[in-house]
């Protein structure tokens, strides 16, 4: 008879693969009997095993990626709402809006507006300084076990889920490992299905790395550090105020070394609007 854990391990990686599933196929309707026989589980069974594992049930793992790509086609687009709820999977603008208000905390059409994210639409000035929380920290350097993303940052998660789970099954996940990602590419200089990611967790010096994970490097030194707290569809405002007004107004030249993100909570136990997200910018001393 398995161990708790040998028997955790083996369904993580079962329901990993119906992750990337979900993921790949996120428009399509949901076919429980094709998901049970990716899982490779009992039909009767499986999604009993999902919830209990991820804490979610199907539905609303679809239904909250669904909402994020939503959310940030209104931040990144001028998409009708009838168009974005559509996509999202609604029959009418006021089901939609229902949906996302309940996640979100506020209608979609207010969140295009003047949601929490309006914030990095001003500049920063010594006036208005206190409703961004930004501190100067000094890191060592950080190894990072993940695995490589090419495409769209909104679809990352997909990579972390990946990372998370080749971890869980292998018995090499442990609470305290921190969640990060590293990103290379500069979503304004270039294309978004060749941008360049990383998405895993720090780990210890000496850490057996399990199969199927690759190990990166994060530069130790001195970082400026965002905390952003809301939607993930948000951060791509808050990285152009860090950079086009906070730095500069401070005198900090960015160090030569990629950006990361730091995720303090986790998506499926915390609504959008609760997610804590540390920016890290390597700045020159």
């Amino acid at each position: 008879m398995m161990k708790n854990a040998e028997a955790f391990e083996a369904y993580q990686k079962r329901l990993n693969r119906v992750g990337d599933h979900i993921a790949a196929h996120l428009d399509d309707s949901l076919d429980y009997a094709r998901l049970a026989e990716i899982a490779c589980l009992s039909p009767w069974h499986w999604h009993r095993i999902y919830r209990a594992v991820y804490g979610e049930t199907i539905h609303a793992t679809v239904t909250r990626l669904r909402l994020h790509r939503a959310a940030g086609q209104l931040l990144q687009t001028d998409d009708r709402l009838e168009d974005i709820a559509r996509h999202a999977g609604y029959s009418s603008v006021a089901a939609f809006t229902r949906s996302f208000k309940s996640a979100y905390g506020m209608a979609p059409s207010g969140y295009r507006a003047d949601g929490r994210h309006a914030i990095f639409d001003k500049p920063f000035t010594e006036e208005n300084d206190a409703m961004y929380d930004v501190e100067i920290r000094d890191f060592p350097e950080r190894l990072v076990a993940g695995v490589p993303h090419r495409g769209s940052y909104m679809e990352v998660d997909k990579a972390f889920g990946d990372a998370v789970g080749k971890m869980a099954a292998a018995g090499a996940l442990r609470p305290e490992m921190a969640m990060i990602g590293i990103y290379y590419s500069d979503p304004g200089l270039t294309e978004e299905k060749n941008l360049k990611s990383f998405a895993g967790l720090v780990v210890p010096e000496g850490f057996a790395l399990p199969d199927e994970l690759e190990l990166r490097h994060l530069p130790g030194g001195r970082y400026a550090v965002l905390r952003h707290k809301g939607p993930y569809a948000e951060l791509h405002k808050a990285y152009r105020w860090f950079y086009g007004s906070y730095l500069p107004e401070n005198r900090y030249e960015p160090a030569d070394a990629p950006p990361s993100e730091v995720y303090l909570n986790n998506p499926r136990e915390v609504s959008p609007r609760d997610l804590l997200t540390e920016i890290c910018i390597p700045i020159n001393r």
